[in-house]
């Protein structure tokens, strides 16, 4: 049996699909398990060994979609085109998608009933999943349509990141026995960060709780700036990954940790798939749809008693700023007993 996913969503987005892959794998162990993901996105699918192998297309960004990235999607269609598959799952939600769907040779090909799912797209789904996927976590909802034609049963099992797969950030690991923790400051979604002032103060008041801490960082150079600049100031007990760790290495740190530290972003997730304790801070993202899965963790939200939808009705550069650094040190200190 050869399964095809496809899910050309974003890196975090990518790695909330592993437990519908793992449970997958579970019940037919000796099934191929093929995914298709945007550019970028296979790193972090690397953990993942019940994937056998990973497809990539170029990112429909117009700003960083490579030369020739129309060409090489059209061979990637071919490769579906000449590959039999058993089932294929669009998991995306969008017509780029379900162009990929439609190419890969299948007997079934299924996709989920969106706004976006218009009438001539039906006729080359054997099967549009229906049920009701609102108020669901992100993992759930890629977990429903191929539980629904694999019955699969149960609930969805925690991301995946195997420890085998991950590559030390340090050969010398003596470090490691004094205990420290991963904080991971930027997104590249403004709305969802917090300020480096506030981070500021977070670090300076973490380091009276924990021996150490690692600033986990991409390869952008404003990221790498401030995260040096964490560094100079407080001295040999923080130290930055300064968008130098792969996934593997990364996710490495976050297995050795006494908790993770973060905003609603990929690393976060990561944190998930490793097992890492996590502290997630939660503006304007649904907290029921992207919430750490199936981890221990602590929510921290600029006003608790705020439904989703009056949540919705703050402005989205407010939220993250109404989260005060005492609140966060406040859950950062029960992680640190806890852990």
């Amino acid at each position: 049996m050869r399964i095809l996913f496809i899910k050309l969503r974003h890196i975090g987005d990518s790695l909330l699909l592993t437990p519908t892959i793992v449970a997958t794998k579970q019940k037919f162990p000796h099934a191929e398990i093929w995914v298709l993901v945007r550019e970028s996105c296979d790193g972090i699918l690397a953990g993942c060994p019940k994937i056998d192998r990973i497809l990539t297309t170029a990112n429909p960004d117009t700003a960083k979609r490579r030369t020739g990235g129309f060409l090489s999607d059209l061979k990637l269609a071919a490769l579906l085109r000449r590959t039999h598959f058993d089932h294929v799952f669009e998991l995306t939600d969008n017509d780029r998608a379900r162009f990929f769907a439609l190419a890969a040779r299948t007997e079934s090909r299924c996709t989920n009933k969106h706004r976006t799912l218009r009438w001539f797209w039906r006729p080359f789904f054997d099967r549009v999943c229906e049920t009701h996927r609102f108020g669901k976590h992100q993992a759930e909802r890629d977990f429903i349509a191929p539980s629904e034609v694999l019955d699969l049963g149960g609930t969805p099992p925690p991301l995946c990141f195997s420890p085998d797969l991950a590559k030390p950030w340090r050969e010398d690991a003596k470090w490691l026995e004094t205990g420290y923790c991963v904080i991971h400051l930027h997104t590249r979604w403004v709305r969802k960060s917090w300020s480096i002032e506030n981070w500021e103060r977070l670090v300076e008041s973490l380091l009276e709780i924990v021996p150490r801490i690692v600033l986990s960082c991409g390869p952008e150079w404003e990221e790498i700036a401030q995260s040096r600049s964490l560094c100079e100031k407080f001295g040999p007990r923080i130290e930055s990954t300064l968008g130098k760790a792969s996934w593997s290495q990364l996710a490495w740190l976050l297995m050795h940790a006494k908790f993770f530290i973060g905003v609603d972003t990929a690393a976060m997730h990561l944190a998930a798939a490793c097992q890492c304790p996590t502290v997630a801070l939660f503006g304007p993202s649904p907290v029921f749809e992207y919430h750490p899965w199936r981890v221990k963790h602590w929510l921290v939200r600029p006003q608790d008693w705020l439904s989703e939808e009056e949540v919705k009705k703050i402005p989205q550069d407010q939220l993250m700023e109404q989260i005060s650094v005492d609140k966060v040190l406040a859950r950062c200190r029960e992680a640190a007993l806890e852990n």
